[in-house]
């Protein structure tokens, strides 16, 4: 005979080996493709964003989600020649909240050329950043062949 015992939010069964041997009574739900909470991806059938996408992780609620929200959206139904040039307030307004709870929203640390995406790139290459190819980086692969010229 099984048992049930309910401890906190979780609800533990315990099954004998009878209950295992008797076939399963239980049947399928046929699932529903016009649940919006289904995975159905970030953009649903209808259009609509599917704010409880996984790939969004989590951006759409927390302490900025109203503003993620209101940017993702006017990036998304923007009909603009350049999609999304009309939404740089909703951006700002994000960009403004995630910098004030960098505890849940960290600058990414490996961000191209060891920049932060309030560090626009060069137009011309640093002596810091020389160039792939230049003669100032060379192939660790290659044998260095100055220094044994030299001597």
């Amino acid at each position: 005979m099984s048992s049930v015992r309910q401890e906190g939010k979780d609800k533990i069964i315990f099954v004998t080996k009878e209950d295992h041997e008797t076939p399963s009574s239980a049947e399928l739900v046929e699932e529903d493709p016009n649940d919006p909470y289904e995975e159905q991806g970030l953009i649903l059938p209808s259009g609509e964003i599917n704010w409880n996408c996984p790939c969004l992780g989590g951006m759409a609620s927390g302490p900025c989600g109203t503003e993620f929200k209101e940017a993702f959206s006017c990036f998304h139904y923007s009909k603009e020649e350049v999609k999304g040039s009309d939404c740089l307030e909703q951006f700002r307004a994000m960009q403004e909240c995630l910098q004030r709870y960098p505890e849940l929203y960290p600058k990414e640390d490996d961000a191209p050329s060891g920049q932060t995406a309030e560090e626009p790139a060069s137009a011309e290459p640093s002596a810091a950043n020389p160039p792939a190819g230049s003669e100032t980086d060379p192939d660790p692969s290659q044998p260095n062949t100055e220094s044994s010229a030299e001597s």
